[in-house]
């Protein structure tokens, strides 16, 4: 056989084993989207119906009731998360499906990690923003003392993203924490800018009410 002929037939052969091999590798990346998708999909219906169900949780008056769908909620966002560990979505609703359970340090941990790399990096700005200031609550539900420090950096960046356009809630929980860190001007300033985007804010009309009641007398 001639050396032409040995090199055609050697290019032949390593033609055909790549073809092969690429043909394998496709079938196999086709095979693993498939079941991402699958996987996907069925996080998103339980996602959908665990938020459904938060929804009854929260607008039904009578308690077990609210306790029964939280339950469930909570049942159908761990799965979401099982299914599709780096989606913030289903870790938001388990902890917001925790605290209305009363189970508020495990509703941390699930926010810490929609806000952990790399599930933060799938939320919008808004998103982000909402998830920082129920942290912030959380934190200070939990202990204002040692958390209030690491609180108002949640809420600072949570006003930040929203371009000073955060929600009533957010300077509220501003305002107490200034108010607890003794720096009154700037907690009423934020107690007055919540009744600004929500005029019958109790919260922060109490929190004005103990900042006059506290007020020093003029000299």
């Amino acid at each position: 056989m001639s050396p032409d002929v040995v090199l055609q037939v050697s290019l032949l052969i390593l033609t055909l084993a790549m073809f092969f091999a690429i043909h394998k590798l496709s079938k196999q990346a086709l095979t693993k989207l498939r079941t991402n998708s699958r996987a996907t999909l069925q996080a998103t219906r339980h996602f959908v119906l665990g938020s459904q169900l938060l929804t009854r949780a929260r607008s039904t008056a009578h308690k077990t009731q609210s306790q029964s769908h939280a339950k469930n909620a909570l049942n159908e966002a761990e799965k979401a998360v099982s299914l599709s560990p780096r989606d913030p979505g289903p870790h938001i609703l388990k902890a917001l499906a925790l605290d209305l359970l009363g189970h508020r340090t495990s509703a941390l941990r699930s926010l810490d990690a929609a806000l952990s790399p790399p599930c933060v990096k799938s939320l919008a700005e808004r998103e982000r923003g909402e998830a920082l200031v129920k942290r912030a609550e959380l934190k200070l539900a939990l202990n204002r003392r040692r958390r209030v420090d690491s609180a108002l950096e949640d809420l600072d960046e949570a006003v930040r993203l929203s371009r000073g356009e955060a929600d009533a809630t957010a300077f509220c929980l501003l305002g107490q924490c200034y108010e607890w860190k003794g720096m009154r001007d700037e907690a009423r300033e934020s107690f007055e800018r919540a009744l600004t985007m929500d005029s019958g804010s109790l919260l922060a009309r109490q929190g004005l009410d103990r900042l006059r009641l506290n007020q020093s007398p003029s000299p």
